[in-house]
């Protein structure tokens, strides 16, 4: 049986890429529960604490899997970059 994909979307239209949906809610629950603990944060940090957290029991690269999600989830419309913000900060669309 093949496991279920997911293709991601890109915030510029750019074509996405077709991932397993496992590890897409895996690195999608890590952004959204992150984002919504620390209000803003920097994609930096964002990062950090994901190889800190995810790295042992995660079966991929995590930091591919951040980025990519992370463009998916700012083309859903469910989190944004702060406007002006350098560097990159993250928060959720209210």
């Amino acid at each position: 049986m093949t496991e279920e994909k997911i293709l991601t979307l890109h915030p510029e239209g750019k074509t996405g890429v077709n991932i397993l949906k496992r590890r897409y809610d895996v690195i999608k629950d890590f952004i959204v529960e992150t984002l919504s603990e620390h209000h803003e944060i920097s994609f930096e940090e964002l990062t950090d604490l994901a190889v800190e957290k995810l790295t042992e029991t995660f079966d991929g690269k995590v930091l591919w899997y951040v980025v990519t999600v992370k463009l998916d989830l700012e083309a859903r419309g469910l989190i944004e970059r702060v406007p002006k913000a350098s560097p990159q900060k993250l928060r959720m669309v209210k």
